[in-house]
C-alpha cells in the first residue's frame, strides 16, 4: 500500500489514526476536567478563606476600637496646656 504521497513505505490507516486521535482527545478532556474540579476546590476555599479574613479584620477592629476607648475612660482627662 503506498502512502498518500505515493510513497511506498508509508502506510496509512486512517481509522486507526482517528482512534488514537479520539483516545488522545478524551484523554486530554479528562485531565482538563480534572484540572477544572481542582480550580474550583481552589476557588471554595479561596472564598473561604476571604471570608474568614475579613470577619478576623472586622473583629480586630472592634477590638481595637473597644480597647481605644477603655483606655480613654480609664486616662484622667489631662487639662489642655494652651487652654490656660
Amino acid at each position: 500500500m503506498s502512502g498518500p504521497n505515493g510513497d511506498p513505505a508509508v502506510s496509512v490507516n486512517v481509522s486507526g489514526e482517528d482512534d488514537l486521535i479520539e483516545a488522545e482527545y478524551a484523554e486530554i478532556d479528562s485531565m482538563l476536567d480534572q484540572i477544572n474540579f481542582c480550580l474550583d476546590a481552589l476557588e471554595e476555599k479561596s472564598d473561604v478563606l476571604n471570608a474568614k479574613l475579613r470577619e478576623l479584620l472586622e473583629s480586630n477592629r472592634q477590638a481595637r476600637l473597644l480597647f481605644q476607648q477603655q483606655h480613654l475612660d480609664m486616662v484622667p482627662a489631662q487639662e489642655d496646656p494652651k487652654a490656660s
